[in-house]
């Protein structure tokens, strides 16, 4: 579930391994760049974090960073 804290959207996935983790960040960076929305994100092993705020609106949340949340854990179900 995504957190809102400390005016960023947050959530962390976890995988089997780092070969799934590496994948799915490939397939949110094509995503982010179709939105023109590029996510801050870690990757240690099979743990992704990722953090979403809108930089051109003064680094808060917006409908854009709730937007791209919403695309990201739809690529979570397929």
């Amino acid at each position: 579930m995504w957190q809102e804290k400390d005016n960023k959207l947050t959530r962390q996935f976890t995988f089997a391994d780092f070969s799934e983790a590496f994948a799915f960040m490939t397939r949110v960076a094509l995503l982010a760049e179709k939105m023109d929305h590029h996510p801050f994100w870690t990757n240690v092993y099979n743990k992704v974090t990722i953090e979403l705020n809108t930089h051109d609106a003064g680094d808060i949340v917006t409908e854009k960073d709730r937007k791209l949340a919403k695309a990201i854990d739809s690529l979570m179900s397929e």
